[in-house]
């Protein structure tokens, strides 16, 4: 397929208009429900005028079972919850997903459609990182000023989620540029997006973005000899837009100041580093042994915090969350898991993360290669040695089951229902979507 203008043009005309607004409106908040909406909408006109549609698609199956894991760990911890209000709530909030999800498996069936919605995702991120480089130069973005320490871009200083973001959908836009312009524009965007993902701050985007350099670069070389060639071209690209960005950027100086706090060898030195994460990790060792098996409950954390942590707490004391409450979530998924949905929670995304293997590694090259973006963002946003957003919260949750519905879809993209090989138990769903549907959509 061309990646022309048309590409674009294709998804925004076509059925997929809807779940690319879910990831367009991403940096005004709420918004972006108007594209759960819409996709929850389109699911059921699509039932409606197709009762059998989706029966027997292997990527709607998938789907089911990994969010069967991600909601039913937070449905276990509902039970006994320290908020239960927060928790219920939490919980039915988390349906919408299912819609969202079997949107995509419904719409994305081909390859045409798959990869006119990466270039209309790799458009997105373009237009947030010219934004991005307009607020680094001038102080201004269409989101406003820029924070102190750090570039905030489309999503405003109130919303400091411009790194993590960009970090996470890179590869789209990295996929775009590579197979456009061959790896000469692989290499200009990833030096373009660079700039931004350092400036805005978050040492969490950082490593992701490192992670997907590694990935992209071992896709190219395919060789280990080409391959350390390709990270010490990299090392050096690093090394001189982070010297430069350290010199000539106050915001970047002081985040990498406080980033080498962490080589002073102290404990004060390290919580520094960390932004006081230290504590928070601490009191969530504590919350496990006190709740090991359903934890405080799905989105409790914030409320349960101040009974495990000492009374001077630094996020008890400055109410980070509200008042009485403290730190907002655990900082790192297997911290949150554990800590909010307990042993239980934990088994059940193991098992969702042991299937989701299974299954990727069946699908065969053809399958893997087309994910690959996707893959890539979804194996970067999990990744456990790092820091990260909360996954059951509204925002980063949405995110992440986005991805979810757009990997389970583009895994089985032009495969007939009952032609892939998953390892997925059956019986969930039987038929492929009709042709009626196919035609009129």
């Amino acid at each position: 397929m061309s990646l022309s203008p048309d590409s674009l043009k294709s998804a925004l005309r076509s059925p997929l208009l809807p779940f690319w607004l879910v990831v367009a409106l991403l940096p005004f908040g709420r918004s972006s429900e108007f594209g759960t909406f819409l996709c929850a909408v389109g699911t059921a006109v699509m039932l409606v005028r197709a009762p059998q549609a989706l029966r027997g698609q292997a990527g709607a199956r998938l789907l089911l079972w990994l969010l069967a894991a991600y909601i039913g760990a937070a449905l276990v911890s509902s039970f006994g919850s320290l908020a239960p209000g927060k928790s219920w709530g939490t919980v039915a909030a988390l349906l919408r997903y299912l819609p969202l999800g079997l949107f995509a498996c419904g719409v994305i069936r081909d390859e045409r459609r798959l990869y006119a919605l990466y270039v209309a995702v790799a458009c997105v991120l373009a237009w947030w990182t010219l934004d991005a480089w307009t607020q680094a130069l001038t102080g201004w973005s269409l989101g406003g000023h820029a924070e102190a320490e750090r570039i905030s871009g489309i999503f405003g200083a109130r919303n400091l989620k411009l790194g993590p973001t960009l970090a996470v959908l890179s590869p789209f836009a990295l996929w775009a540029a590579r197979r456009r312009w061959g790896f000469a524009g692989l290499a200009i965007a990833f030096l373009v997006m660079l700039g931004p993902i350092l400036l805005a701050g978050s040492r969490a985007a950082w490593l992701c973005y490192g992670l997907v350099a590694l990935a992209f670069a071992w896709r190219e070389a395919r060789s280990w000899r080409r391959f350390m060639l390709y990270c010490a071209l990299g090392a050096v690209a690093l090394a001189a837009v982070g010297g430069v960005a350290w010199r000539t950027s106050a915001r970047f100086d002081a985040r990498m100041e406080r980033t080498l706090d962490a080589l002073h060898g102290t404990r004060l030195g390290l919580d520094q580093a960390l932004t006081g994460r230290l504590e928070i990790w601490r009191d969530s060792l504590r919350m496990i042994a006190a709740h090991p098996v359903n934890g405080v409950g799905v989105r409790a954390f914030r409320y349960a915090y101040p009974e495990f942590a000492p009374a001077d707490d630094h996020f008890v004391v400055v109410e980070s969350c509200g008042e009485g409450e403290g730190a907002c979530h655990a900082h790192q998924i297997v911290l949150e898991i554990l800590t909010e949905t307990g042993g239980i929670g934990l088994v059940l995304w193991l098992a969702g993360v042991v299937l989701a293997l299974r299954v990727w590694r069946r699908v065969g090259a053809a399958a893997r290669e087309r994910a690959f973006p996707v893959t890539l963002a979804l194996a970067v946003m999990l990744f456990p040695l790092n820091t990260h957003l909360a996954f059951y919260s509204a925002w980063w949750g949405l995110l992440f089951a986005w991805l979810l519905g757009l990997w389970c879809s583009a895994l089985f993209a032009g495969i007939p229902a009952g032609k892939a090989k998953t390892g997925v138990p059956a019986g969930l769903l039987k038929e492929a979507l009709p042709s009626e549907y196919r035609d009129a959509a």
